[in-house]
């Protein structure tokens, strides 16, 4: 009985865990199309922007908390330290975000460059007969 139950334990965290969503602060939103470069662009810059303001926010959370720490006492340690840690999690975010901005704007710079030679090969000079004699 024991073993059914060990077992049972472990297949359920086993597939809570298969099911379990990964990191999703920098997924794109499902209402943007994978090819659409410009849009994506500036979803990581938006994203970027409230990292920024986060990161911002929690920097002036710290600082107050570093000036006065007597003021909360034996949670102030905790408190601190969970700044810090949220923080650093704000500043990878803005990181990660900026380079898939970069990343993207990139990517609409070359696929618009791509479309504009396109165009020009397809609207280019057409051959005549009496060119071919």
């Amino acid at each position: 009985m024991k073993t059914l139950k060990l077992s049972v334990g472990i297949l359920t965290l086993i597939i809570l865990s298969a099911c379990a969503q990964m990191n999703a602060s920098l997924i794109a939103p499902t209402g943007i199309a994978n090819n659409d470069h410009e849009a994506l662009a500036h979803y990581y810059e938006t994203v970027a922007e409230e990292a920024r303001s986060n990161l911002q926010k929690n920097k002036r959370i710290l600082a107050a908390y570093e000036a006065r720490p007597y003021y909360y006492g034996r949670r102030g340690l905790d408190l601190q330290s969970h700044t810090s840690a949220n923080i650093r999690a704000h500043e990878k975010t803005l990181q990660e975000s900026l380079r898939f901005a970069e990343f993207h704007k990139r990517m609409a710079t070359k696929q618009h460059d791509d479309s504009i030679n396109k165009a020009k090969v397809r609207s280019g000079p057409k051959l005549a007969l009496d060119d071919l004699e």
